[in-house]
């Protein structure tokens, strides 16, 4: 007889009591400790030293490994809920990219790695980020976090190593006022793994990125929606709110259809990323790219709600309008997901095609 569970699964996206109690947990963290005007202070560098250290104390770098390598075991579900949490509320720490750089770390343990970076990191003692672009001997590139990392993880050829990272980096200017910097990972590199299995390790860290990201862009979006219906209810012309006018409500309409798709595509990615990690591999580009574009539209019309008012410092919404490209374009052109989306379905372009 046929199960009907995987099948009903696809469909449900409710939480049961654990996981509602997971998200609870980072929605009232992050509401109570990064109100906009930390977000602000934070700027340009991107970057709250104190929030670090709570972020430390409530080990949601850790939660992500294998207790038995010192982690609490979530998998990327939970791990989801972090992330969506983390857009929605900007918080002004590298969280996608080092729970990506441990998770790497630890898989870099179980191909033979040794090094002392995955406990610190797991501590909190240092700030261990990746860097999502492989890279050649003796060329730097541009690393999200580096300037206040400790370390880089990083794939040079078919090297898997962990990099130190000496003396303070510059930061370079960016939209998503991130503590993003040039760096070679190269220069000074311990070796932790090589060859085939490094390589597809580093490719699976690159996906767990793009998951993290894609809850964080849904959290934007979400965010964003909010302030634009909030004005749209308040705002009054012609004796009625905004919001009552079609060219206003219209779009607010299509934003929140998006961000809800947007999640259910990510938390579905997840749950076969846990669940069954080689089956629907098109799930997580796809979540990705979708978040994406939803972020970017959704902060669109976010500005074009709130009129004037939309374009000024003074206003939240664009605090999300900066971040929603510039969060994502530090691992490349989003729009490379859908290649990876139509591999995972019909083949790479790359692999020889049989004749007849």
């Amino acid at each position: 007889m046929t199960s009907t569970t995987t099948p009903i699964h696809h469909a449900d996206f409710s939480l049961d009591d654990d996981q509602q109690a997971v998200h609870d947990a980072f929605s009232s963290f992050f509401e109570n400790e990064c109100p906009p005007e930390r977000v602000r202070t934070a700027e340009p560098d991107g970057f709250d030293a104190d929030l670090w250290k709570h972020i430390g104390a409530m080990r949601i770098v850790a939660m992500g490994v294998d207790p038995d390598q010192g982690g609490d075991g979530a998998g990327l579900v939970e791990l989801s809920f972090a992330a969506e949490q983390w857009g929605k509320h900007l918080a002004p720490v590298p969280l996608a990219e080092c729970i990506t750089a441990a998770r790497l770390l630890a898989a870099a343990k179980v191909l033979g790695g040794t090094t002392g970076h995955l406990a610190a990191a797991l501590d909190g003692e240092q700030l261990v980020t990746i860097a999502l672009q492989p890279a050649t001997e003796g060329r730097r590139q541009l690393v999200p976090a580096a300037a206040v990392a400790d370390a880089v993880v990083a794939l040079v050829d078919d090297r898997l190593v962990v990099t130190p990272v000496r003396g303070k980096l510059e930061i370079v200017a960016n939209q998503g006022r991130t503590p993003l910097a040039w760096f070679d990972p190269s220069e000074g590199a311990v070796e932790l793994a090589r060859g085939p299995h490094a390589i597809a390790a580093f490719a699976e860290a690159r996906r767990v990125w793009q998951l993290l990201m894609a809850a964080a862009l849904t959290g934007m979006a979400e965010a964003t929606l909010a302030i634009a219906v909030e004005h749209a209810t308040e705002r009054i012309a012609f004796g009625v709110p905004i919001g009552s006018f079609q060219a206003v409500a219209h779009p607010l309409v299509d934003v929140a259809m998006n961000t809800e798709s947007a999640r259910r595509l990510t938390r579905k990615a997840a749950w076969w990323a846990d669940t069954d990690a080689s089956a629907h591999r098109e799930l997580v580009p796809m979540a990705y790219h979708f978040a994406e574009h939803t972020a970017v539209h959704a902060t669109t019309v976010g500005v074009h709600t709130l009129g004037g008012v939309g374009f000024t410092v003074e206003s939240d919404v664009q605090l999300y309008f900066r971040r929603a490209k510039g969060w994502s374009l530090v691992g490349g052109d989003p729009a490379d997901a859908l290649d990876e989306a139509a591999d995972a379905l019909f083949g790479s372009s790359n692999t020889p095609q049989e004749t007849s």
